[in-house]
């Protein structure tokens, strides 16, 4: 297999994980059982494993090969929210992760709203999702499309990552709001009256 082809092949994978568990991590708060936010909690932490597992495999496949790899450029981008991901991110997770699984012995149990506020908390998701997009980002830079050794281009691909980092961070935050407002004051809606 050809150099450049391990790059992609690396690099692509890595994407997939992070795309994964991104996805797992948005449907997290659509739970609608507490057994089954326990098993998506599990298997979002079992992604992330896989996926920081996948980032550290990338340099120790390059080690041995001569020279600058594309593919150990291309894992720059993804490092920073994979951090944010494994410090801070995965308490959370692991947080939701255990009050669900409190609460799992009872299969049809619903959710308690300060659970599923929990489950959408941004630093969960956004990391999860903008590690993705970082690693699909890397793509066209493993693939040697992209030379990553002008300073406009990465100050390009920074502006428009940072972008998209802080519309994905809104959406989750609003969402995550949304839900916390349950969970602080459940709103009940009075029954409507009969006009006579």
């Amino acid at each position: 297999m050809k150099s450049g082809a391990v790059d992609i092949a690396l690099i692509g994978s890595l994407a997939v994980l992070w795309l994964t568990a991104g996805l797992i991590a948005d449907g997290l708060p659509a739970s609608a059982t507490a057994a089954a936010l326990h098993r998506r909690a599990t298997l979002l932490t079992g992604v992330i494993a896989a996926g920081t597992a996948m980032l550290v495999a990338v340099p120790l496949v390059n080690l041995g090969r001569p020279g600058p790899e594309p593919a150990g450029t291309a894992i720059v981008l993804v490092c920073v929210p994979v951090a944010v991901v494994l410090t801070v991110g995965v308490r959370r997770l692991a947080r939701v992760r255990r009050g669900a699984a409190a609460l799992a012995t009872a299969p049809l149990a619903p959710i308690p709203p300060g659970l599923t506020a929990g489950a959408a908390h941004p630093l969960i998701v956004v990391p999860t999702q903008v590690a993705g997009l970082a690693a699909v980002a890397g793509l066209p830079i493993a693939a040697g499309v992209i030379d990553v050794s002008t300073a406009l281009l990465v100050a390009v691909v920074g502006g428009v990552a940072g972008l998209v980092a802080v519309a994905i961070a809104i959406r989750h935050g609003v969402r995550h709001s949304r839900l916390s407002v349950g969970a602080i004051a459940p709103i009940k809606r009075r029954p409507k009256q009969l006009v006579p």
